[in-house]
Formats: structure tokens, sequence, C-alpha cells
């Protein structure tokens, strides 16, 4: 992972075409290593999970409607769906020099799973219990995400789950230092990590799939 961390570095200070085009053999070297590593991560989680195949992003930018027009991300990064409609949430791990991370959770859901959620959060203290679990602050600490300032519509203010009511998405952060990430048992690592989340996700996925008396949505 070394090639990797130092193509990045180095395209941080050189993100323009002429660079990326001279340097094309080191970009094609540092790809090769992250899809080893992310084809890694997800053969040792697809063990005990059920996902969709392994999404591995480009490194060009669309930059259409973006203020910052440099052509190129600064990071490699993949994506692990679990298999809908039976299972919910998603895998995230980003790798960037002082800046790797993984990601855990609920990043865009739609309107009506946003209610499912809330509506869940109003009625019982489930979710706060897991996420106040050791497991969960030791490995992921607080829940992470946009919010609404004050309460959603249609939900007390002075509920006493309303920091949790208040938010738009629901993801779990673990980041991880240059040195974790050159380790050579990194992959097994970073698959710990996420496994730690399931019953996060598993929760959520038992919410998104019945309906508030706990029956399965047909």
């Amino acid at each position: 992972m070394q090639n990797v961390l130092d193509y990045i570095n180095k395209l941080q200070q050189n993100n323009n075409r002429e660079w990326f085009t001279e340097n094309k053999k080191s970009f094609e070297d540092a790809k090769e290593t992250a899809s080893s590593l992310f084809n890694a991560v997800y053969n040792e989680l697809k063990s005990s999970d059920h996902l969709e195949p392994l999404k591995i992003y480009r490194i060009y930018r669309d930059v259409r409607f973006s203020s910052d027009k440099t052509p190129y991300k600064n990071h490699f990064s993949m994506f692990m769906s679990r298999s809908q409609p039976d299972f919910r949430g998603g895998y995230y791990l980003h790798i960037e020099p002082g800046k790797s991370f993984i990601g855990v959770g609920f990043f865009d859901p739609n309107k009506e799973d946003l209610l499912r959620i809330r509506k869940e959060i109003e009625l019982d203290d489930e979710l706060e219990t897991i996420l106040n679990s050791k497991d969960i602050q030791a490995t992921f600490g607080t829940l992470e995400g946009d919010e609404v300032k004050t309460a959603p519509k249609g939900f007390d203010k002075t509920h006493e789950r309303i920091a949790l009511l208040r938010k738009k998405q629901f993801l779990l952060i673990h980041k991880f230092t240059d040195k974790e990430v050159l380790s050579p048992d990194f992959y097994k690592e970073a698959a710990k990590v996420f496994k730690k989340s399931r019953p996060f996700v598993d929760y959520m996925t038992d919410v998104l799939l019945t309906n508030l008396n706990g029956e399965k949505n047909l």
C-alpha cells in the first residue's frame, strides 16, 4: 500500500491532466494495489454478510456541476451494498494519506425510509441502546451524519431522543492511520471493523423491513 499513499500524495500536488498522463504507469500500479486490497476486504466480509458485487470508484471526478475543476479524486475508495431487499445499509472504505476511514450505514435514505426510521426512534430506545454499547462506542464513537436544525416536521422538539430524530443520515465512522493502512493484515482489520457495525445495520434492516407493529412488510 505504500505505492498507493505515495501516488496520492504526489497527485494531490499535481492534480492536472498533464502530470496524470506522464505518470500513468504509477497510477496503474497504485490502482492495482488498491483494487487488490478492496477485493480482499470484500472477500473477508462476504463470508459473514450478504453483499452485492463490489463497487470500486473511478479516480476521475465529474466536474460538470462543481466549482472545483480538478480532474481527479485525491483518494481511492470502494463501496459494498448489502443485498437488497432483505438486507439494508452499505460499507464504504476510503484510502487517502492521513485521512483513511471506514463509513457504515445509511448515507441517503429516501423519504419513506427516513420517516420509518424516525417513527421507530420516536417509539423506542433500541437504536440508542445499540449506539451506546461498549463495542460500537469503542470502534466508532458517536453517530454522524447531516441533520435538521430543530425537529423534523411532525415530531416533538422536546422528545428525549431528539438528537437521533434530527438525523437525515445515519453513519458510523472509523478512522485509520497510515501505519494501520500499511499493515500486511489491514484487509482483515478493515473487515473486522465492518463486522462490528452489524448490530447497527441489522437493527436498521429490521426496522425498514417491518411496520411499527413489527409485522413484515408485504
